[in-house]
């Protein structure tokens, strides 16, 4: 990793840890500056604005989701029941413990009113990427759908994991299983 990557990731890193110990709206340029041991306008030369600092977060999180997703997929590249339901409870499992999502979904539900712009204002980018890399994955099966049709089971797989993310109805094992149930009645395999 290039230094100036490095300096950008370990701002990154500080507004994450930051985020989640005293909540977005109390994250300054000026504290973040501190925390990463840099200079403010290092900071801003580096970042630039808040805005542009909770996207490179939400970026750099929805990243570590998908290295989780191709490795599923990488590890049952012949079979793509078991990839999607491999893939659903990695995703899941992840979601449990990060941090950064527990204060986004807490910001859904009233204790910091400032995050929720990070959910909706780059929803459609998040969704979009996810949706991208799990295709360009089923892709690799002869599943025999037109895109017409494999796109929107695509699109049904991604929200159904993220509606389960948001707020899970049961165990991660559980969920999993039956996506990859849902998706074979879809997909085939």
């Amino acid at each position: 990793m290039p230094p100036q990557d490095a300096l950008r990731e370990r701002i990154v890193t500080s507004a994450v840890a930051m985020t989640t110990e005293v909540g977005w709206a109390r994250v300054t340029m000026a504290r973040l500056a501190e925390a990463s041991g840099v200079s403010r306008q290092t900071v801003y030369n580096e970042i630039g604005t808040k805005d542009a600092l909770a996207e490179a977060m939400i970026l750099g999180e929805l990243d570590r989701f998908l290295q989780v997703v191709e490795g599923a997929f990488a590890t049952h590249a012949d079979d793509i029941s078991a990839a999607i339901e491999a893939a659903a409870y990695d995703v899941l499992v992840l979601a449990q413990d990060n941090a950064l999502l527990k204060a986004v979904v807490s910001a859904t539900h009233g204790a910091d009113t400032e995050l929720l712009p990070l959910l909706t204002t780059h929803a459609g980018t998040l969704l979009d990427t996810a949706k991208t890399v799990i295709e360009d994955r089923v892709r690799t099966f002869d599943l025999g759908l037109p895109p017409q049709r494999l796109a929107p089971a695509i699109d049904m797989v991604v929200r159904v994991v993220l509606s389960h993310i948001m707020q899970p109805s049961g165990s991660s094992r559980q969920t999993a299983a039956d996506l990859a149930w849902m998706a074979r009645q879809v997909l085939g395999g």
